[in-house]
């Protein structure tokens, strides 16, 4: 079930791959169906017609799914539901899935960081919920780590996908002084609009460094296909449970995706140390202490927080320009 098209080289586009990566592991048949509107009677309506057809598991990819599937998992005790980025699950035919996303953007944060001459970072940000305050303050911190004088300054556009709204939030960025674009959408206006006045662009989702080869510099990408390939057989074998799953860098959902060759040594480096101790559970991008934007400690020293302060995140860290209220 997907909320856009698989062009889009972003979300639904991943994703897509991650479907085709699972139907050639597994053997399974997969139907899909695209540009279904969050909270829309059409998600009801097409969830209804694969059962009818005879799916034997539903994936929804979008957070806005999530309460018809809660409610479609309870009719349909026999069928599997499985949700991307949700919080609701139950022990039996409903689960909830996503990723550690912000290990990736950390990541490259430590290139952006060393990429922007300026210290002036912009970020095209979709919706100020807690999926991409934590990716923000992620990113910020690894700028930071690598140029503890630069700030990134957010502009919210309330879209998923909208490249000309997208475009524009960029270019509202690089016109007030930002020589590098981060972003957390679907499109890759951001990294055109970055790309037309010899900008730095760090894209999300995929590797979308065609779309902007001579801004591009590093991503955050995402690798479904293994998860996907991991349901399926669960399903078939009558072992899935529903619950929750919450991946990162060692699960290989989430990873850094190519470096422009201007990435220094020493900075690849760094990347791929922080990479192997997030791997190994030795090094977490948001131990303590942490303070918020407005300089108050959120995170003490040698703490790390918990799954569900993550996934409740409200704050914007250190270093952060604009409202996390949007």
């Amino acid at each position: 079930m997907y909320l856009g098209e698989p062009g889009d080289a972003g979300w639904t586009y991943a994703h897509d791959n991650g479907r085709q990566f699972a139907e050639e592991q597994t053997g399974a048949t997969t139907l899909t169906v695209e540009n279904i509107p969050e909270g829309s009677p059409e998600f009801d309506t097409a969830v209804r017609d694969f059962i009818d057809q005879g799916a034997d598991v539903i994936f929804a990819t979008s957070f806005g799914y999530m309460d018809a599937m809660e409610a479609l998992s309870a009719e349909f005790p026999d069928v599997a539901f499985a949700h991307a980025t949700g919080y609701k699950s139950n022990d039996t035919n409903f689960g909830n899935y996503f990723g550690r996303i912000y290990q990736a953007r950390y990541l490259t944060g430590l290139a952006a960081g060393e990429a922007s001459a300026s210290g002036n970072i912009g970020y095209v940000a979709a919706f100020p919920i807690p999926e991409v305050l934590r990716g923000i303050n992620a990113f910020t911190l690894g700028v930071k780590e690598a140029n503890p004088d630069a700030t990134v300054t957010v502009n919210w556009t309330f879209t998923w996908f909208d490249p000309a709204v997208e475009g524009d939030a960029a270019n509202a960025l690089l016109e007030g002084g930002a020589d590098l674009i981060a972003m957390h959408q679907d499109s890759t206006a951001a990294g055109e609009a970055a790309e037309a006045v010899g900008a730095r662009w760090v894209s999300y989702n995929s590797d979308m460094s065609a779309f902007a080869p001579d801004a591009y510099l590093a991503s955050a990408v995402w690798d479904w296909g293994p998860y996907y390939a991991s349901v399926i057989e669960a399903v078939a074998d009558g072992s899935y449970a529903g619950g929750a799953y919450w991946g990162g860098m060692d699960d290989g959902i989430v990873q850094i995706g190519s470096l422009a060759d201007d990435v220094s040594a020493e900075t690849k480096a760094l990347i791929d140390e922080r990479a192997a101790a997030m791997i190994a559970g030795e090094f977490d991008p948001f131990a303590g202490p942490i303070n918020d934007q407005d300089g108050n400690e959120v995170i003490a020293a040698g703490m790390v927080p918990n799954d569900g302060d993550l996934l409740g995140m409200a704050y914007f860290v250190e270093g952060v320009i604009g409202s996390a209220e949007g």
